[in-house]
């Protein structure tokens, strides 16, 4: 397998998780030029990591679908699985944004001070459709990427940024909208565009290779809802354990000094790592979707340990030369307490993009072979890690963004060595995470 062939079948994905990346970054850039800027981007930070929370255990419908969707039958049974999914997180959502379960969470479990806090709940209401997007596009685009057509994957993406963006830009313009609200009404509006071109693009595919005339797969018309459930609930805590991360972060910056310009900072912060981190998200599924074997192993890896150097120098690049000022001050108009701040943080996150890289990689590999409770445990390991580290931040009062970057370069190193420990068990004999294989397997003919 040549490295240009999983170049190619991975840079659509790559592709699709930047433009996805570039979507916070668009709106907080418009909150920056409207009223009330540093409350409400803080705001927008809550209802946007609260969100996420919320929408975790579908994340992952992306690799479910992308390693069991085979035939007809296995087709029809995750569809119905992500139906149900769909149809729960909404009713949490609902529960979160009408009910006294928002004080519990953001005033009494988060700490969030008084002025910020009152603008939260606007924004959750207008978040209320966003797992239920997601989690059927996320379903779509794993039956895209296992029949190789990524790159509907990163239209979907453009089809997104467009109706988000668009949206944030005219709302901008033309309303007299408090920032955070018009920052909610743009997402929702970009998942469900992309939701509804992933509905057609996925189509003709599903019509051709997944329709009641197609031949059976042996392993995909065995598959019951049992084995998918405990299939995907590894991987639907993993979500939940990994994006329950920044609510834990964002309780601690809280309790921190100077919370307000701190949790205006660091959604700033999240966002440029979001985006440092594209190369990484999008690999588990070119792992899951193209290892076939011990033949396909080793071009794989190497991919993978390229990517982890590429991630970690274009980290350095942007943190260390004038691209970090000229994006936190002229692209998303920071002001100086806030921009400053932001901008002497990053070079404490320099490992961060790398360490996902190689997380992802055996995550991927995991995955592949279903073993996706060791996948649930290592990111039990990150939180436990990222726990004890904010803890001990905020008893000790370190700096904000300082004790964040601990937390999370710590976890994901404790994560990164636990992963790689068990995928070297899961592995065929012979074959190793690092170094040359103990004996050489069988190579087909070249893709």
């Amino acid at each position: 397998m040549r490295q240009r062939y999983i170049l190619l079948f991975w840079f659509p994905l790559f592709a699709s998780w930047m433009l996805m990346s570039a979507e916070g970054p668009l709106i907080s850039a418009a909150i920056n030029r409207l009223p009330n800027e540093v409350l409400m981007l803080a705001a927008m930070g809550i209802v946007t990591s609260l969100s996420v929370t919320i929408e975790s255990p579908v994340i992952n419908l992306l690799a479910t679908s992308t390693a069991l969707v085979r035939d007809n039958h296995s087709y029809r049974l995750v569809r119905r699985f992500t139906i149900h999914w769909c149809l729960a997180l909404t009713i949490v959502a609902i529960l979160v944004a009408y009910t006294p379960l928002f004080d519990l969470i953001v005033r009494q479990l988060l700490d969030v001070p008084v002025e910020i806090a009152e603008w939260i709940r606007p924004g959750m209401k207008l978040m209320v459709p966003w797992s239920a997007a997601i989690g059927w596009r996320r379903f779509l685009q794993g039956i895209m990427i296992r029949y190789d057509q990524t790159r509907k994957v990163a239209y979907g993406t453009i089809v997104r940024l467009v109706g988000s963006g668009g949206t944030v830009i005219l709302l901008a313009i033309w309303s007299q909208w408090p920032g955070v609200v018009i920052g909610s009404i743009s997402l929702v509006i970009g998942v469900v565009a992309e939701a509804a071109y992933a509905t057609l693009a996925a189509h003709t595919l599903i019509r051709d290779k997944l329709g009641p005339d197609s031949p059976p797969d042996e392993e995909g018309s065995s598959l019951t809802y049992r084995e998918l459930f405990w299939f995907h609930l590894p991987l639907a805590a993993t979500s939940v354990l990994i994006l329950f991360m920044q609510p834990m972060v964002t309780s601690s910056l809280a309790r921190l000094d100077q919370p307000t310009l701190t949790l205006a900072a660091w959604p700033i912060v999240f966002q440029i790592l979001l985006m440092a981190r594209a190369a990484a998200m999008a690999l588990p599924e070119v792992v899951i979707a193209l290892h076939e074997g011990p033949h396909t192993f080793g071009p794989i890896r190497k991919f993978s340990l390229i990517l982890t150097v590429a991630a970690l120098l274009s980290m350095a690049a942007f943190t260390f030369t004038p691209l970090a000022q000229w994006y936190i001050f002229d692209i998303q108009d920071m002001t100086v307490e806030v921009g400053e701040l932001a901008l002497s943080s990053l070079g404490l996150f320099l490992l961060f993009p790398a360490l996902a890289v190689l997380t992802s990689w055996a995550r991927g590999l995991l995955i592949q072979s279903r073993h996706t409770r060791y996948v649930n445990v290592g990111m039990a390991v990150n939180l436990i890690i990222t726990a004890v580290a904010l803890v001990s931040g905020v008893l000790f009062k370190w700096p904000g963004l300082l004790t964040a970057a601990l937390a999370l370069n710590l976890a994901s190193a404790g994560e990164v060595a636990y992963l790689l420990w068990r995928t070297q068990q899961t592995l065929p004999i012979g074959l190793a995470m690092f170094g040359p294989p103990k004996i050489q397997p069988p190579q087909p003919s070249e893709i």
